[in-house]
């Protein structure tokens, strides 16, 4: 009998983790450069239920950076391209997709109550806060992203507890932003970060409707820290099979 696509998994984890591996359900807002590499390597380790969240169209600029762009790809919706590549790697993966860009006005469509884990991967200052509280109030598992451009040194990228992380600017603006609305994150939660902080060297590149700035960012970088997070992810899952 041949080997099978997750046996090496199996064989690192042991049938059990992979059971609940396999059962897993897992929602991920914002499919980016950290998004859809959490995506890729979650399905590449045995996740099968899992549900993308974006409305971003594939754009040029984005293939320097994230799994689902690719020449061929730009236009599709971001969603739409990552689960036909992750149905690629696994044709019996349940893959759901929720074309919206997570905000006030439609965050209620979305219960977070039926997924055992939260990612965040959104780049919107005000939309990302809103899922934190509503993610940190639901009870579910939470990991979150900071921001990941204007970085080059892998070896920085590090996970910590969200108050406790420093030399990250967009951890310091949500904070500033939950302390001048006194409203907080109902739980404590890890988040993957680096204090590494580069300043463009190139053009200044468009604004579009949702991000104050455009900064440079690179592969290496955002799919380490969206590899990271999925490893917290299949870390916290096999330590409930231990």
């Amino acid at each position: 009998m041949g080997i099978g696509a997750f046996d090496r998994t199996s064989l690192l984890v042991g049938e059990e983790a992979m059971s609940r591996i396999s059962q897993t359900k897992v929602i991920v807002f914002g499919i980016g450069g950290v998004g859809s590499w959490v995506a890729e390597c979650l399905v590449r380790t045995g996740v099968r239920h899992i549900t993308l969240v974006d409305s971003d169209a594939v754009s040029v600029s984005n293939i320097n950076r994230q799994m689902p762009a690719t020449i061929k790809t730009v236009g599709e919706i971001k969603t739409e391209a990552a689960k036909r590549r992750l149905l690629e790697i696994n044709p019996e993966a349940d893959v759901k997709t929720i074309d919206m860009f997570y905000c006030a006005d439609n965050a209620s469509a979305i219960d977070l109550s039926k997924y055992d884990y939260i990612v965040d991967a959104i780049d919107s200052l005000k939309d990302k806060a809103l899922l934190i509280l509503n993610a940190t109030k639901s009870g579910r598992k939470f990991f979150s992203s900071m921001g990941a451009a204007l970085k080059m040194d892998p070896s920085r990228v590090k996970v910590g507890e969200f108050w406790s992380v420093k030399g990250c600017p967009l951890a310091r603006a949500l904070r500033n932003k939950f302390k001048r609305e006194k409203l907080f994150p109902s739980r404590k939660f890890l988040c993957v970060y680096s204090d590494e902080l580069l300043e463009n060297k190139g053009a200044t590149l468009e604004i579009c409707d949702y991000k104050a700035r455009i900064n440079g960012s690179l592969c290496h970088i955002t799919a380490i820290f969206g590899m990271t997070i999925a490893g917290e992810v299949i870390k916290d899952i096999c330590s409930f099979a231990e």
